[in-house]
């Protein structure tokens, strides 16, 4: 289960983080000032398709514990 939630949560991040390539292809409209909003919601919007494919690759763990 520990396994499982760290690969959700490193899927959640790495999506997110991936906002910052928004700022570099179009700074004028996402930028750290007057764009935080459209930044955040770039990685909120991200980091919920990336949660999406983690969970179709890796279904919620019905309880079973690996050794």
């Amino acid at each position: 289960m520990m396994k499982w939630l760290k690969g959700l949560a490193s899927a959640i991040i790495g999506a997110a983080a991936n906002s910052i390539t928004v700022i570099i292809v179009d700074p004028t409209n996402f930028n750290l000032a007057e764009g935080l909003g459209k930044v955040g919601a770039v990685a909120i919007v991200s980091a919920i398709v990336a949660a999406g494919m983690y969970l179709k690759q890796s279904p919620l763990p019905n309880g079973e514990t690996s050794p």
